[in-house]
């Protein structure tokens, strides 16, 4: 059964409270001794099917309607590919199948109060879980963040706390909080269970094509959707006794990709410049290191997808219709840059809808 353990000393994550670095060591927990078996599936809705699998027996379902996303085949330029919709989890994203386990997580620990620091579907997702499950929320965000996504924050009752400054500043301050009040600090980014759920992703995919696809594409911010979903694909590839597992490709802004520098041996250069799939401007994603230490050379790809692409690969999904966030559509555009490249199935996992974007913010 899958562990959750700390990525350097190796220590268990503790039995009691929502610790977001080892106690031991001061670093973050990861997942190992992920497992995939048919036979341990459960008769339970959406993820939770995968509940023996990925590491929470015992702990109480907070579910709301994730998981078991649809899988739709759409043609792009005479090419097949299929989208995995987590744009039609409960909140919107793929942010859910964290959110749902962290919720069990707290009701089962007895923890009523949590903060996080988001302005995006990190937030939006908490904050529609704990209102659904009795847990107070409260958001920090940065000052001059509006749009959908804040609005789905404060509609779901969460208290939030606007602070000035940039995104750093918003996380400090939610650190700050932990130490005026019993509260946890249920960190999307720090925490390692996202891991779990996002590998169930993996899980979904085999089981509707009824094969292995040959390439994953996924968006990277902090890393930890990337990362669970080809830890998902390690677990299969266990079960049917092979080493094998389908290429992943993960993308990133141009403005912003510190772990495609890293791919190709290029220094990082911060820029200061927004991009459109804010998403994922990340400067330190918290899983690049574990990304990096994963990927195979010649097999998997990390891209840098420029500004002036993102928006037409939006419009172009649109009218496909499947209508995403562009931080989601980084994935179609990474596709049509490796169009030619390899055969096989193409799976793009789309993020975030795209109700959650305003031109107009």
């Amino acid at each position: 059964m899958a562990r959750f353990v700390c990525s350097a000393c190796g220590d268990e994550y503790p039995a009691e409270g929502l610790p977001y670095l080892c106690p031991a060591c001061g670093e973050i927990f990861t997942l190992t001794d992920l497992t995939y078996d048919t036979a341990n599936k459960l008769a339970l809705p959406g993820m939770w099917t995968y509940q023996d699998m990925v590491g929470f027996t015992g702990n109480p379902v907070c579910y709301l309607g994730e998981g078991q996303t649809a899988l739709v085949e759409r043609e792009s330029d005479g090419n097949q590919f299929f989208a995995k919709l987590e744009s039609l989890n409960p909140s919107g994203s793929f942010k859910d199948r964290n959110s749902t386990v962290v919720t069990s997580i707290l009701k089962a620990r007895g923890i009523g109060s949590v903060v996080e620091d988001s302005s995006g579907n990190a937030g939006a997702s908490l904050a529609l879980y704990s209102a659904g499950f009795g847990i107070e929320s409260q958001i920090f965000i940065p000052a001059g963040t509006k749009g959908p996504k804040v609005s789905q924050i404060v509609t779901a009752g969460a208290k939030v706390k606007v602070i000035p400054g940039e995104r750093e500043k918003a996380h400090q301050a939610a650190l700050a909080e932990l130490g005026k009040r019993d509260i946890a600090y249920a960190s999307h980014a720090m925490l390692p269970f996202g891991l779990a759920g996002y590998a169930t992703i993996a899980f979904e995919i085999y089981e509707q094509l009824g094969e292995l696809p040959a390439t994953v594409y996924c968006p990277i911010g902090h890393g930890s959707l990337f990362l669970g979903v080809l830890l998902g694909f390690k677990a299969i590839g266990n079960y049917l006794g092979t080493t094998s597992r389908p290429a992943m490709v993960g993308v990133q802004p141009e403005r912003c990709s510190p772990l495609v520098s890293a791919w190709n041996h290029q220094p990082f250069t911060p820029g200061n410049l927004p991009s459109l799939a804010e998403g994922t401007m990340v400067e330190q994603p918290a899983r690049g290191r574990e990304i990096l230490a994963e990927l195979i050379s010649g097999q998997d790809d990390l891209l840098a997808i420029p500004e002036v692409a993102i928006n037409p690969a939006r419009l172009e999904l649109a009218r496909m219709g499947i209508y995403v966030e562009p931080t989601s559509a980084m994935v179609h555009a990474g596709l049509k840059m490796k169009f030619g490249s390899g055969s096989g199935i193409n799976v793009l996992v789309f993020s975030g809808n795209g109700l959650k974007y305003s031109e107009n913010k």
